[in-house]
């Protein structure tokens, strides 16, 4: 079917219609015309909708889905649909699962699972086998197979030399390492952040320390390999300013940081609401200052939802013993477009795929429609009614939000909310 977009307003700095409202006719999944004005043909729908804005299709470098294992907290079917929904059109899926993510076989079931959707998945292999830190994992094989990058979700790497090992191999083929930051014996036993709140509310914390201090190893051990490096979901001013220092040096190492890292402090684990309980935690609003400058002067390469499902029996019980996770997907673009504007937040949406080593397009004649469809001035409460996932463990909830999502269209396939 042929789609014709009504006076949308296009966000793309490297198309020549930036910042103009024109149709656009897409025909077997190519965008073929852009003009003022563009009548319909027959079996065309039309998309018209007030308040109409396209960009590239965005991509998001951090997501979870349960399957396999964990389908009751998410299957991959309603996962890649919630993106659609949320406006991304590519995600790369992390390796917790269970099994773990961590053979060619593996990442042939993800993919394979994904097969003629409308978003495209690209997995993230585990960097050692099951993730456990011990013994690297079949990457070769891996990156063969279609992984993106490898790295242990949410669990670092304690055995150093491990990392220099991995950061060594991969340059054979060019592969790009995820080295989660926490020093875990510095981080012990805690659940939240290590300051005034986690005193008053009894809870133990996680020192600013743990984070910087496994990054600050991880540069040096860089700045010895060479390769390439990626630093996920960052949380403290410190950690941005190690990471600018080393680019600096011109070490080639990038970072991220989680939506929810830059919209929330600490002050909210006052419900102990343990939807609130994420790593690394939640921190200090100076923190979140200097995470926004980091993102604004590019030392902070990606933003990323860091989608992470977990299903109720797990959130439901006393905080200590809560599991790590919120989801974030389909509140990612209305809170970042509430913090950076638009043009901002497309381009933080956009951006990251040329790191992960994936093909990028534009909005212009000729190129494959990979398009995301959105209206950034719609304000509103984020609630449950707007969570597509299986599980419902957001953050956000009760947030004020602004910017809405409309829907996709990719690999010729148009999904959207209205």
């Amino acid at each position: 079917m042929n789609i014709l977009l009504k006076a949308a307003k296009i966000i793309d700095p490297s198309s020549e219609h930036h910042l103009k409202a024109k149709d656009i006719f897409i025909e077997n999944g190519v965008i073929s015309k852009i003009e003022d004005e563009i009548a319909p043909g027959t079996e065309t729908k039309i998309l018209s909708i007030k308040g109409l804005h396209v960009s590239n299709g965005w991509f998001d470098t951090s997501v979870s889905f349960g399957e396999p294992g964990y389908e009751e907290r998410e299957t991959i079917a309603n996962g890649l649909l919630t993106a659609a929904k949320s406006g991304f059109t590519s995600v790369a899926v992390n390796p917790n699962s269970n099994p773990v993510i961590d053979s060619n076989a593996d990442i042939g079931f993800l993919k394979n699972k994904a097969l003629g959707n409308a978003v495209n998945l690209y997995p993230i292999g585990a960097l050692t086998v099951n993730s456990e830190g011990v013994d690297l994992s079949e990457v070769y094989d891996m990156k063969s197979a279609g992984a993106i990058a490898f790295g242990d979700y949410q669990k670092s790497i304690t055995n150093a030399n491990l990392v220099k090992i991995a950061l060594q191999y991969v340059q054979n083929f060019d592969g790009l390492i995820l080295s989660f930051p926490s020093e875990k014996k510095i981080a012990g036993k805690g659940v939240v952040n290590e300051e005034v709140n986690a005193t008053k509310l009894g809870l133990k914390g996680i020192p600013a320390l743990a984070e910087e201090l496994n990054i600050a190893r991880d540069l040096f051990i860089l700045e010895y390999t060479g390769g390439k490096l990626h630093i996920p979901t960052i949380s403290t001013a410190k950690s941005v300013q190690l990471i600018k220092e080393a680019k600096e040096k011109g070490l080639d190492v990038s970072c991220s940081v989680a939506i929810h890292n830059m919209v929330l402090t600490d002050d909210v684990l006052n419900t102990f609401d343990a939807n609130y309980k994420v790593l690394p935690p939640l921190r200090t609003q100076s923190d979140i200052e200097a995470l926004i400058t980091g993102v604004k002067e590019g030392i902070i390469d990606f933003v990323t939802s860091d989608h992470n499902p977990i299903d109720v029996e797990w959130k439901k019980r006393e905080f200590e013993h809560a599991l790590y996770g919120t989801i974030g997907l389909e509140s990612a673009f209305g809170a970042l477009n509430t913090i950076f504007g638009t043009e901002k937040t497309i381009e933080l949406l956009t951006k990251g795929k040329e790191r992960f080593g994936l093909n990028t397009s534009k909005i212009a004649l000729g190129e494959k429609a990979d398009i995301s469809l959105f209206n950034p001035e719609e304000t509103y409460i984020f609630d449950k009614e707007n969570i597509y996932s299986q599980s419902k463990n957001s953050a956000f909830i009760g947030q004020g939000l602004k910017g809405k999502v409309i829907g996709i269209y990719n690999n010729g396939q148009l999904i959207t909310n209205e």
